[in-house]
């Protein structure tokens, strides 16, 4: 054995240098959370919700699709394999939980409204919220979004925010808030505003015995100050870590992002040059964070005349597509009828990459020669692109196992290394 130079002195000396390094990458980047992240997030005005909304959904986008020739037709238009498995599941999926995360708006889809008419609103919103969860008719992930904390309504986002939380808990009784609850701070600018968010947290938690942490938002960016500030910074990677762990997703706003660097109505996309920008910088933000990442919307709805109808759906199954294949997983939906090619583009994606991901899995943990020599990092993505497509149901866990010989459990570990897995995943 060669003899050694580096003294056992100089190896604590190069700990200590780096002992703050070490602090910093756990605390800022511990890596992807284990949780569920849901595909989309819907958006209602927030007088709108009723218990039975998320059910009454799936069925309006069952009757839609039904009317211009159905689930497996409309796969085979979109150009989709396997048309008719991605119907039924898709089927299934519109009849058992049609809305995975739902926002009750109390911001631009409110309106602004006299202050007697969103308390009682922000208290209804509270109540009803509670009876859907007991009922069990509740999407899994809910919440409210409220206004921004911009000056001329900041104290109006406070209040709406402080009577929705105190009625939820007053209705919800032992059960205490859902565990899906999620809170939507809107047309953020300054990572001064992440951290007010954070002390009306603090002081709810505070006033309703909460503990310490449980009151998390995500955080909607829609400003290009949060791209780039005027001191030449980008404040949406510090707004993440000003967020003292509370923040559990940015959500990209098209349209007042748009507007704001001066696109024609015509042109604003989700998919214009400046949109995929912004998001490119939010998505390196976030890496390495737990934070999630979601894209914004399409108000290309389809509704009105068949052609009007098929338009709008194959606009809207390319650009859920087009943010799956850039690794942004989660987008929003306006009106139910999006809800079919919401399922089937997200479906179609899993099951396309399905196969192959799970039979390099398969070589990757038994292993099995193959032409392909994966290293630990790609076993990762691989089990978190398997992880997600379980989640939502376009895989199924029976063709999983059978097809990678491989546990949920071990897949869960696999894609989240060093954290325990849910009893979900350890069926």
């Amino acid at each position: 054995m060669a003899k050694l130079s580096l003294t056992p002195e100089t190896a604590a000396r190069i700990d200590a240098e780096l002992a703050a390094t070490d602090a910093l990458l756990a605390a800022a980047y511990p890596g992807e959370r284990p949780d569920r992240q849901p595909v989309h997030t819907v958006y209602i005005p927030a007088d709108a919700f009723t218990p039975d909304l998320a059910a009454r959904w799936g069925a309006e986008a069952l009757a839609a699709v039904k009317e211009h020739g159905g689930l497996e037709q409309l796969a085979a238009t979109l150009g989709l394999q396997e048309p008719a498995q991605l119907a039924e599941l898709v089927r299934r999926k519109l009849e058992s939980e049609p809305i995975e995360d739902l926002r009750l708006d109390f911001e631009d889809g409110y309106g602004n409204r006299p202050d007697d008419e969103e308390d009682a609103a922000a208290e209804s919103a509270g109540r009803l919220v509670a009876e859907a969860v007991a009922a069990g008719t509740a999407p899994p992930f809910i919440g409210i979004r409220f206004k921004c904390f911009e000056a001329p309504t900041r104290i109006r986002a406070l209040r709406t925010l402080d009577l929705f939380l105190g009625s939820l808990l007053e209705h919800s009784g032992a059960r205490g808030l859902p565990d899906g609850l999620v809170l939507t701070l809107p047309k953020v600018s300054t990572v001064a505003q992440v951290r007010a968010m954070v002390i009306a947290c603090e002081e709810l938690e505070r006033a309703h015995g909460l503990a310490a942490g449980r009151l998390r938002f995500e955080v909607q960016m829609e400003t290009p100050q949060l791209i780039l500030a005027a001191d030449g910074t980008v404040p949406v990677a510090q707004l993440i870590h000003a967020g003292a762990g509370r923040i559990s997703s940015l959500h990209y706003g098209t349209y007042d992002y748009s507007a704001s660097l001066g696109i024609a109505a015509a042109y604003q996309s989700m998919e214009h040059p400046a949109a995929d920008y912004a998001k490119a910088v939010m998505q390196v933000a976030v890496a390495g964070t737990g934070v999630h990442l979601s894209d914004g919307s399409t108000n290309i709805l389809p509704l009105a005349d068949a052609a009007n109808v098929a338009a709008a759906w194959a606009l809207h199954a390319r650009l859920v597509r087009r943010h799956l294949e850039r690794g942004i997983y989660q987008g929003w939906d306006l009106h139910a009828a999006q809800l079919p090619t919401r399922f089937l583009a997200t479906y179609a994606f899993y099951r396309e990459g399905f196969e192959a991901a799970a039979t390099r899995l398969k070589n990757y943990v038994h292993g099995i020669d193959s032409a392909i020599m994966d290293e630990p990092a790609t076993a990762r993505a691989l089990a978190r692109f398997i992880h997600r497509g379980l989640a939502c149901g376009a895989v199924e866990e029976a063709e999983f196992t059978r097809l990678a010989d491989v546990s949920t459990a071990q897949l869960a570990a696999l894609a989240h290394p060093n954290t325990t897995p849910t009893p979900e995943d350890q069926r």
